[in-house]
């Protein structure tokens, strides 16, 4: 006889866009810069802001 969780019986899968979501609502923001619902500019200025806290796409900050 197998144990499982009780926690897991009752836990759901979300989406990604959900978890994006409830983020959000605490503050917190995760969006792709890949996102075609952003326009050029606003793609470059999460870029932009992404290499600067987090460094370029090999991990280099500048």
């Amino acid at each position: 006889m197998g144990m499982t969780s009780w926690i897991y019986d009752s836990a759901r899968q979300r989406d990604g866009e959900q978890l994006r979501r409830d983020g959000w609502r605490n503050g917190i923001l995760a969006v792709s810069v890949s996102d075609q619902r952003l326009t050029a500019l606003e793609r470059e200025a999460i870029r932009a802001i992404g290499e600067r806290l987090y460094g370029g796409a090999n991990g280099a900050r500048p």
